[in-house]
């Protein structure tokens, strides 16, 4: 299934039914007294976050979403009987927003999490409730209200403790399909990652956490360039970045430190509070280096950022990142 991480789409509330106007025949009695009951209450439309849902995908081809309004009262007393609510599902993570004004409405979080969206309108008083003692025969009754109509744009960012940052190639997919049960797709050229990937980190019996991979960026992406820019968003949401970096072979011109700085400027860029997220700079594919004090050298290069090397294929250092991770993420009281 393709991914699919924003939707604008327009959610109309059912009209209230209209109230009636309705007499009964009684004798002596004018007009038989007043009988009509009211409408009832339109259908609302409610989204809710579901963990079942893991895309947008359902709203990119379907933009208009409409309860059914309620029924209108009728003679003898009797209520119309309000329409049903319409519950839309959306994947744990999406925010809602008003797509004209750009004001946050709500943020789905947790799964069952619901919200009302647009309010059913209410359905009219029939001419029972206008009979008094010198109005014995009311012609009043009242139309239902009309239901809300609004756009909304659905937009997803991925819940993970952990995201995967860095340039194309860096070796994100290949860390995570190492450490959890995920199984991105992994190729030896850039641009391989082209949707977010989420798995489950195992440490122990005790010790997990959920990580994400992002597809790489580059430069100027947060004008756009690349495929990365799209999906910054899911990195907001993380607690801790682990900023992937290619350990370079001899000549082959690459200074990571320099593509660093260069990707932590793109964050600053983007959103400042991407930016200040804490982060802790990883060299993969170590097991190409021939000369371990050529990564001490590198780790003095990276200061004051705190640095550690891994080699994935290997299964080199992989044990010692996980739990920087968890004592990152859970500090000693």
């Amino acid at each position: 299934m393709k991914f699919i991480d924003e939707a604008v789409i327009e959610v109309i509330a059912g009209d209230g039914g209209d109230g009636c106007r309705a007499f009964r025949r009684e004798k002596y009695v004018p007009y038989g007294g007043p009988s009509g009951g009211d409408g009832g209450r339109g259908g609302s439309v409610i989204v809710t976050a579901t963990e079942r849902a893991h895309s947008l995908m359902d709203f990119k081809y379907k933009r208009k979403y409409a309860a059914r309004r309620g029924e209108h009262g009728m003679g003898h007393d009797r209520y119309g009987k309000g329409a049903e609510d319409l519950v839309l599902h959306v994947p744990v993570g999406t925010t809602i927003y008003d797509h004209e004004t750009g004001e946050l409405l709500h943020d789905l979080v947790t799964d069952g999490q619901s919200c009302v969206v647009a309010q059913g309108g209410q359905g009219g008083f029939g001419n029972i409730h206008f009979a008094s003692p010198t109005n014995q025969a009311p012609q009043e009754h009242e139309p239902g209200e009309p239901g809300e109509q609004r756009v909304i744009r659905l937009s997803l960012r991925l819940l993970a403790d952990v995201g995967l940052l860095g340039l194309p190639n860096a070796g994100k997919s290949t860390l995570l399909s190492v450490v959890s049960a995920a199984r991105p797709r992994i190729a030896d050229y850039p641009f391989t990652t082209l949707t977010p990937n989420l798995g489950v980190v195992s440490i122990d019996s005790e010790r997990a956490f959920v990580m994400a991979d992002i597809p790489g960026l580059i430069e100027g992406a947060h004008e756009g360039r690349g495929l990365g820019h799209q999906f910054l968003k899911h990195l907001e949401r993380c607690r801790l970045l682990l900023h992937l970096v290619e350990y370079p072979l001899p000549d082959s011109g690459a200074d990571p430190v320099a593509d660093v700085a260069s990707l932590e400027q793109e964050l600053a860029l983007f959103d400042e509070g991407l930016f200040a997220l804490p982060r802790l700079v990883v060299m993969t594919k170590t097991d190409l280096c021939a000369d371990l004090a050529e990564l001490d050298a590198w780790r003095a290069a990276f200061a004051p950022r705190e640095f550690t090397t891994i080699s994935a294929v290997a299964a080199e250092g992989l044990r010692d990142l996980l739990d920087r991770v968890w004592r990152r993420l859970h500090p000693p009281m």
